[in-house]
């Protein structure tokens, strides 16, 4: 297990793989990715009353911050949680199991849960909690992987700290059976840059580097470092092929 030691807090951080952290040059790339989905999705955060269920880090509930009346920001791992306390004073930092959330009913404007809800083993009681704390008219905004491109053919998630994945078709009906109207169901891709890096191989070349343990090769990282946020797309279009779901709902 390598180590991510903040400048910040001097909190030590194992960097497991699962959770993406700025700030490495080897995680550029899926930090970049998540990033895209916060730029795309934090107009909805604007002078809210924001929860990040599952803040990772801490740098997303950061993000939305420079937007946001105020974020709270919860994660379940405690030493997680000193971190995100320290190196982010602005935000409100808590605790807690994500199924049952240590918030009053009706409390909040937004719910962020970005590249969580596929760690759950409860989705669907989740998504009860957020209806619950959530105020009427208020937004839960979701990004996830596509199962059907994560984990091609797999009966169970590849990523081990996945419990569930989602297909497009999946995560609307489940948002919908908990109450929600889906306003926005899109999927995130490579843009054309991205795609022609080292021959659309961008992310299995990690992934070889990762299981066999071997050093990057050069153009493996300048590669990887060069990815910025315009290297992705957001669009509606071809749900099924894309990487990460990315969802607007509104409580009824």
């Amino acid at each position: 297990m390598s180590l991510l030691t903040s400048n910040l807090t001097g909190v030590t951080l194992p960097l497991t793989g699962e959770r993406t952290v700025p700030g490495i040059a080897e995680e550029n790339y899926w930090f970049r990715r998540h990033e895209a989905a916060y730029l795309h999705l934090i107009g909805h955060c604007r002078d809210a009353v924001v929860l990040e269920a599952g803040c990772g880090e801490g740098y997303g509930a950061q993000l939305i911050r420079t937007v946001a009346r105020r974020v709270v920001a919860l994660d379940y791992d405690e030493l997680t949680s000193r971190h995100v306390a320290r190196a982010y004073p602005q935000l409100d930092v808590l605790r807690g199991n994500l199924a049952t959330l240590p918030l009053r009913s009706g409390t909040v404007d937004v719910v962020a849960n970005l590249q969580v809800i596929e760690h759950l083993w409860d989705q669907e009681q989740f998504l009860a909690e957020c209806a619950r704390v959530l105020r009427p008219g208020g937004t839960l905004i979701v990004t996830t992987p596509n199962r059907l491109t994560f984990s091609p053919g797999q009966d169970t998630p590849l990523n081990p700290f996945h419990t569930r994945e989602l297909a497009p078709s999946e995560l609307d009906e489940m948002l919908r059976e908990a109450g929600f109207a889906v306003d926005e169901l899109s999927g995130l891709r490579h843009g054309r840059r991205l795609d022609s890096l080292l021959n659309g191989r961008i992310i299995d070349a990690q992934v070889e580097v990762a299981l066999s343990g071997a050093p990057w090769p050069a153009e493996l990282k300048e590669a990887v470092e060069s990815v910025t946020v315009d290297d992705f797309d957001i669009t509606s279009a071809d749900l099924d092929t894309c990487l990460d779901l990315v969802a607007v709902a509104v409580r009824a």
